[in-house]
């Protein structure tokens, strides 16, 4: 199993945020839509950076006073660590585990087509390991034919 194959299952679509956007528009867009990071982009869906919830509470940490005012490229992580369509599974987790990162972008022909979490992965992988255990337990029931 790969990056497409969860992407196809839980679908394409990344919320994004521009860099001239204020702080309090990421934690609203992160509770409107349930999610757990913004991708930043440009206006031509360039990757300028990535803001998770961590981004945020450090923010409001260090000025609480003027949290309102606080803009996204202010805090975003700029190094944003992007798989391939084609990664498999084990080493998306690999990589997310290696740069304590919890989601992914994935870029196809220098384009974003989805992001991955951390969940996603760990469901794809219980995924693989059902199947191979049921076709473990069929062989050792005899249900192939020999």
């Amino acid at each position: 199993m790969n990056a497409t194959d969860i992407l196809a299952d839980k679908g394409t679509r990344v919320v994004t945020i521009h860099k001239d956007n204020l702080l309090v528009d990421v934690m609203s867009h992160f509770l409107v839509n349930r999610i757990g990071s913004l991708v930043v982009v440009d206006k031509y869906d360039k990757i300028l950076g990535i803001v998770a919830p961590l981004d945020v509470l450090k923010a409001v940490h260090q000025n609480p006073e003027s949290i309102s005012t606080v803009m996204v490229n202010e805090v975003m992580t700029e190094d944003v660590i992007a798989a391939d369509p084609e990664e498999n599974v084990d080493n998306l987790m690999a990589i997310m585990t290696e740069n304590r990162i919890r989601h992914i972008p994935i870029i196809q022909d220098g384009k974003m087509v989805g992001l991955v979490s951390i969940g996603d992965v760990v469901k794809a992988q219980l995924t693989v390991q059902d199947v191979e255990i049921n076709y473990m337990k069929d062989y050792i029931e005899g249900k192939y034919p020999a």
